[in-house]
């Protein structure tokens, strides 16, 4: 691969960074990112980056604020340096969640980070299974949204599951439910939840036969866990035979282990765009894929300026 190819990460997913880098065969960039004793963020660029094309691996996960500001100091870092192109390589894109009003005075943070990104420096965003499509909409530079659904269904199809069913644990997540049983060969289920409140759900009926089957319950995110363990309680009460649950990104926040270990799910199936740290011990049932080959894969397309089309699937 060309020398002007470089590769750099902050302090989120520091292990993601060296998969992908050892995927596409080079080295991690040598950058300094630390802070000062009040808390402010310290970037520091150790090589020469004058004319490279520049990807910076960093999902902002928790602690979000954090993680978003080493990312936005970082590529104005790289700016300043005088790179070709920068692309921000977020695995997962975090205030993602306030993509529209839904309710009078509050704002739409998932446009506002994108104006922050863009702000500092990107020329291109490159992450996977955003939170709802149209974010996309909300950059003003080209976006590469991947899915996770190959490195998923590739696990999954090994399992051998029984009569599956592909359950949405919620409306909005129907469309993503029918792509995904459909390349599994499995009929879909939906879950008709209420929520009260922010990070509090409550499950009210199940649309769908489930008896005799093995559940996926398949989601972009598991947060606090709660979504998912109050479904698979309703899954269980309708016959479900085994309960999986499958997701993008496992931000398990707050009591997520504690809840997961509690519930009735045989296995949670998860992928590596935010960093376990020491959660696969904390939580027996995680079962962590890796999504570098992807991402290694998609950026090698966009630096030798080919198609990325058939990674869209």
């Amino acid at each position: 691969m060309p020398d002007t190819l470089k590769l750099f990460s902050g302090n989120a997913n520091i292990p993601l960074a060296k998969e992908i880098a050892g995927c596409l065969g080079v080295g991690l960039g040598d950058a300094t990112v630390a802070t000062f004793s009040d808390g402010e963020i310290n970037v520091k660029i150790n090589e020469n980056v004058r004319g490279a094309d520049v990807f910076v691996v960093q999902p902002t996960s928790s602690p979000v604020n954090n993680h978003l500001m080493e990312l936005l100091i970082m590529m104005d870092a790289f700016r300043r340096a005088s790179a070709r192109r920068i692309t921000a390589v977020m695995p997962y894109y975090g205030y993602a969640r306030q993509d529209r009003k839904v309710q009078p005075r509050v704002p739409i943070t998932s446009r506002l980070v994108a104006d922050l990104i863009t702000t500092a420096g990107a020329d291109r965003v490159l992450t996977i299974d955003l939170h709802a499509g149209q974010i996309q909409g909300f950059f003003d530079v080209p976006v590469d949204n991947l899915f996770a659904t190959p490195v998923l269904l590739e696990y999954l199809k090994g399992r051998n599951l029984v009569n599956p069913v592909v359950v949405s644990p919620d409306a909005g997540g129907v469309e993503r439910a029918r792509a995904f049983g459909k390349r599994l060969g499995a009929a879909i289920a939906i879950i008709d939840k209420r929520r009260s409140a922010p990070n509090v759900a409550e499950v009210m009926n199940l649309i769908g036969e489930v008896e005799g089957s093995d559940a996926l319950l398949l989601d972009d995110m598991i947060d606090t866990a709660g979504t998912i363990t109050q479904a698979v309680s309703a899954l269980k009460a309708k016959g479900a035979r085994k309960v999986i649950a499958a997701c993008s990104h496992a931000v398990l926040s707050g009591p997520a282990i504690t809840r997961l270990n509690e519930s009735l799910l045989d296995e949670v199936v998860t992928t590596n765009t935010i960093s376990m740290d020491n959660k696969q011990k904390e939580c027996p049932k995680l079962k962590v894929l890796t999504v570098a080959p992807l991402l290694a894969e998609a950026i090698k397309r966009i630096h030798e300026e080919a198609s990325v089309s058939s990674l869209f699937v």
